[in-house]
């Protein structure tokens, strides 16, 4: 017992860590997602999730999944592109907004067939559509909440697995409303630009956050200016 002991008080809380040289340059999300509960899809633990369908982002950021919606009609050719990418599970759109009605369904087994831990429908999608979706599919269905006025009920009652809250500054009063009548339903949320917001959205009762890293023109800048200052450095010392 005392050799058990010992063991237990030398075991490090700290995770060992590689970094190989190429591969360090990429995105972190931040570390105080680590403090939500996460969501269990499929027997992984999911505490962030990268809002993102750049491939060079998706290849280089160290989210535990990605959520892949975009504001244009949902494509399979898209979806697969994105799964042939990413190293983590997947929540593909398919739709809801613009594309409608039986498109969504055909749309989502589409996206189950290729390999998606889930599907994201968008805020005006049909109860009836949501129904449909469950009746076909063996994967989460993540339906969006964008105001505290959703009826939030109708969408539970007609099979969402996961509310995916984004509703910018207004997530923290929306999840709270939510938590009141739902303790237990999943919930994914924007976390918004700092700490101090993401962690706002976790107290109120978030499961996941969403992260939208930065562009990739905008991590271009800050290496084409690194790049401009070792020059520049250069030449002075010539």
């Amino acid at each position: 017992m005392d050799g058990i002991a010992e063991n237990k008080a030398t075991v490090k809380k700290t995770p060992p860590k590689y970094d190989g040289f190429l591969r360090s340059h990429r995105v972190d999300v931040p570390e105080c997602i680590r403090r939500c509960t996460g969501i269990l899809i499929f027997g992984r633990r999911l505490k962030s999730f990268a809002f993102s369908t750049d491939v060079a982002i998706i290849r280089n950021i160290n989210s535990d999944a990605l959520i892949a919606v975009y504001p244009f009609t949902p494509q399979p050719v898209i979806t697969n592109a994105i799964l042939q990418v990413a190293e983590m599970p997947v929540l593909a759109g398919v739709g809801g907004g613009v594309t409608r009605g039986s498109r969504v369904i055909d749309i989502a087994q589409n996206a189950e067939f290729m390999g998606a831990a889930g599907v994201v429908v968008n805020a005006p999608t049909e109860n009836e559509i949501i129904y449909k979706l469950k009746e076909k599919l063996d994967i989460p269905v993540v339906v969006t909440v964008v105001s505290i006025y959703e009826d939030v009920g109708a969408r539970v009652s007609a099979g969402a697995d996961i509310l995916n809250i984004s509703g910018s500054v207004e997530n923290p009063a929306i999840i709270r409303k939510i938590r009141d009548k739902y303790p237990d339903i999943p919930i994914l949320a924007t976390g918004g630009p700092t700490d101090e917001t993401i962690l706002a959205t976790i107290e109120a009762g978030a499961n996941a956050i969403t992260y939208t890293p930065p562009s990739n023109g905008e991590l271009f800048a800050v290496s084409m200016q690194k790049y401009r200052e070792m020059k520049k450095e250069g030449q002075k010392k010539d």
